[in-house]
């Protein structure tokens, strides 16, 4: 069908309105059914099909899709006293499910001291951080965590190309501790009063699965901490101190992910903050649906609970379990079969990363477990090697329990092999990948892993060509929650100096919005409910103020969400 009304139906639309409001009361109809909302006058993509389908006008009631098709027989469909949404021009999709994010910590992006480098905010060397550090350390601010705390430095921006240390931290302040997180989530920073409150020092080992970086002296702490030396202590210094700041937090996340289409969003490693979230939904504060994979150290404490289920108990559920084997590979802590070709400070020519479970047996035995109790387990890996021990041991437990419908999940695979995609595929394992790195980390990749490899990034045209299921995703707060930006990242794959990272890769724009949408809900179990625009389904909807499919590539990145509709309420309006 044409995806815009000629002038003759949408007149015709209108003489329906005014006809059906001077006969009827808007708030009821003869038949006693809640009045319906029709949304007309723009581009009204469907997703569903392998190709894309556009619809006249679309009629919800009750939170549910009652009819899409043509103008004339959505009036029929609406009845009396329906109300009407003119798109005025704009695209309305389904809304957007995020292949992988970690929604429990919007709020510290959304708070938090913002330490992105351009274009998403303005950090771009280490004195610009330690001014926007300053400039935030307030005690309103300090009150939140008992911190001064930020979020996203990416050392492979900065212009020292390096971690700031407790060194640069303490210019801000001795008296406060202080911390600050990595882009990428595995990494914190923290003063030399932070060190002090988290009892950190020269006798301190480091963790198995992690490393306190040192001084030359080999001893001394100099604040950087790596994946499980930083990521216990993350949530041990930024947790919300009082029930004021807990709601601040909350809402501030809630409200940023709404801003960017989520109507179902990941928290894709939960831990205590499960306890949050699940607050949240008794108290029905959520707005959106929210799916949390409960970390494999916590699944015997959270899991069999009443939101272990497919089903949400106001909005929210437990979807399965979390392990992750590796960590980040623009950080360099991804486990990986080759050296680094620029390895870390205080690390050697031999430096391939390391795992987070070095023990083959110990992951086999965390995911029998998800066999045994048939849950869902999404699996972070990034480096190849890593990637080589999740198919070592999954490949005994398929064998044992059969492939069934876990649809495990592969998260990030950003130096994944396409031998190891081969086994993927015969593993019944979807691929969630991460293409945000060709812009943001495509130049650096390219230094750390040489030029052929780093344009086999996220490899998503490649895994669509092998079989596999392939949805994508912002890892937010890694990034911000801009699923436009994902999109466009996808289909141009174009780094921050401009270059193409693996052209050969690229997804059309409708098969990335595929992956945020119709994908993402497979992915989720919740394909017959949600991801396309069909009878029956849940009236999710997100209205953009451009088509992705019909703009230039290179603009998809500047369409803004201007209405985010969940269960056909908007809870977010963009002023105009």
């Amino acid at each position: 069908m044409k995806a815009n009304f000629t002038y003759g139906i949408t007149a015709c639309l209108f003489f329906c309105l005014i006809v059906t409001a001077c006969r009827q009361d808007p708030s009821s109809n003869a038949s006693g059914k809640t009045p319906a909302t029709v949304y007309y006058g723009g581009d009204i993509l469907t997703m569903e099909g392998e190709t894309p389908e556009y619809v006249d006008a679309l009629v919800i009631r009750n939170g549910v899709i009652e009819f899409t098709g043509d103008a004339g027989e959505a009036m029929e469909a609406a009845g009396a006293g329906h109300k009407m949404v003119n798109l005025n021009g704009q695209t309305l999709v389904p809304g957007f499910i995020d292949g992988h994010a970690h929604f429990a910590n919007y709020g510290l992006q959304a708070i938090g001291a913002q330490l992105l480098a351009p274009p998403d905010a303005g950090c771009k060397d280490i004195p610009t951080l330690i001014q926007i550090l300053r400039e935030w350390n307030t005690p309103e601010n300090r009150a939140l965590t008992g911190w001064i705390f930020g979020t996203g430095f990416d050392d492979s921006v900065l212009e020292e190309k390096r971690f700031p240390t407790r060194h640069d931290l303490d210019q801000v302040s001795t008296e406060y501790p202080i911390m600050i997180l990595h882009i990428s989530g595995h990494f914190a920073v923290v003063n030399s009063k932070g060190l002090e409150m988290l009892g950190l020092g020269p006798d301190t080992p480091d963790p198995e699965g992690g490393v306190i970086r040192r001084e030359a002296d080999g001893i001394t702490p100099n604040g950087v901490l790596e994946e499980l030396a930083a990521i216990p202590y993350m949530i041990k210094a930024l947790m919300p101190l009082d029930t004021t700041a807990t709601e601040r937090f909350f809402q501030a996340g809630q409200d940023m992910a709404l801003s960017y289409g989520y109507t179902t969003a990941q928290e894709g490693r939960a831990m205590q903050n499960h306890q949050l979230l699940a607050a949240n939904a008794e108290a029905g504060k959520l707005k959106l649906d929210v799916v949390s994979y409960i970390d494999y150290l916590l699944v015997d404490q959270y899991m069999g609970s009443k939101w272990d289920s497919k089903a949400y108990t106001n909005h929210y559920r437990i979807g399965g379990m979390k392990v992750t084997l590796d960590g980040s590979p623009q950080g360099r802590t991804a486990w990986r079969t080759q050296p680094y070709l620029i390895p870390p400070d205080g690390q050697g020519p031999e430096y391939a990363g390391y795992p987070a479970i070095p023990s083959d047996s110990t992951v086999q035995a965390i995911l029998d477990k998800g066999f045994r109790n048939n849950w869902q387990t999404l699996i972070h890996a990034n480096g190849d090697a890593a990637m080589d021990q999740m198919i070592r041991t999954l490949r005994p437990l398929v064998e044992k329990y059969g492939k069934g419908d876990r649809r495990n999940t592969l998260i990030h695979g950003q130096y994944v092999r396409e031998d190891q995609l081969d086994s993927f595929r015969e593993l019944d394992v979807i691929a969630s990948l991460f293409p945000l790195h060709t812009f943001y980390w495509g130049d650096w990749h390219k230094q750390l892993i040489g030029d052929s490899l780093g344009n086999r990034i996220s490899p998503t045209r490649t895994a669509l060509n092998k079989g596999l299921k392939l949805t994508i995703h912002s890892d937010a707060p890694v990034a911000l929650p801009n699923l436009m930006r994902v999109v466009w990242t996808a289909v141009q794959r174009t780094s921050r100096s401009g270059i193409v990272i693996g052209e050969g890769e690229r997804l059309t724009p409708y098969e990335a919005l595929q992956a945020i949408t119709i994908w993402s809900a497979y992915q989720h179990f919740e394909e017959e409910s949600k991801g396309s625009l069909v009878v029956g389904k849940i009236a999710d909807l997100v209205i953009l103020d451009q088509n992705p499919l019909k703009v230039e590539p290179d603009a998809i990145k500047d369409i803004q969400v201007v209405e985010t509709v969940k269960n056909g309420e908007t809870v977010f309006k963009r002023n105009p």
